[in-house]
């Protein structure tokens, strides 16, 4: 599937005396903002705007390149415990993984999205990008909650849920995810879950 700024290309190569034409299905806007000036502008991305500003991304997200960042609005930080958000914006190193992990290495339209497409991060794990009917997904889940916000280095889709790679997780959070849960319940009994944390 071929886009142009998004637009699905619908026809191609209608060679006319004078040139060629292509049929896209929408109008292409003029597009003038850098993906880390969409995160400084957009009220639902103000959590986020922090985040990165934190974890010294800002350059990146404004440089030349093609990225596809997948950004978690106030709502995707909102759902996740007060305690681990703290802790993940308290460690520098696990914050850079978690914003890198919601940065794709090119830039992916909506239109371009096919069911079972794996896609790798800039954290350096991969996501599974589809789509569910009209919905897209990540990782089986269709969290994406506004799609194709067009930057002069990539492109923007709003996610609704925080996606945090296991190398932002404590010991604990990960055990509690395996199948070593029970071993971990074992450990908050015998008051040594700090251990784990």
């Amino acid at each position: 599937i071929v886009t142009v700024n998004c637009a699905r290309l619908l026809k191609a190569d209608h060679h006319a005396t004078n040139g060629v034409v292509h049929v896209i299905d929408k109008v292409i806007a003029t597009t003038t903002n850098t993906i880390q000036q969409i995160i400084e502008t957009e009220d639902s991305l103000e959590t986020l705007r922090t985040a990165v500003a934190a974890s010294d991304l800002s350059s990146l997200l404004e440089s030349e390149g093609q990225y596809t960042l997948l950004a978690p609005t106030n709502e995707a930080f909102e759902k996740i415990p007060r305690e681990t958000l703290n802790r993940i914006l308290g460690d520098p190193e696990a914050l850079r993984d978690l914003l890198n992990h919601h940065i794709l290495k090119s830039a992916m339209c909506a239109e371009a999205i096919i069911a079972g497409l794996t896609m790798e991060t800039l954290e350096g794990a991969t996501l599974d990008v589809g789509c569910s009917g009209e919905e897209l997904t990540l990782n089986g889940k269709p969290i994406i909650a506004n799609k194709d916000i067009l930057a002069t280095n990539g492109v923007v889709h709003f996610v609704n849920e925080l996606l945090i790679p296991d190398s932002a997780k404590t010991v604990f959070e990960l055990a509690q995810e395996s199948e070593v849960s029970k071993s971990t319940d074992l450990f908050r009994q015998a008051g040594l879950s700090s251990h784990l944390t």
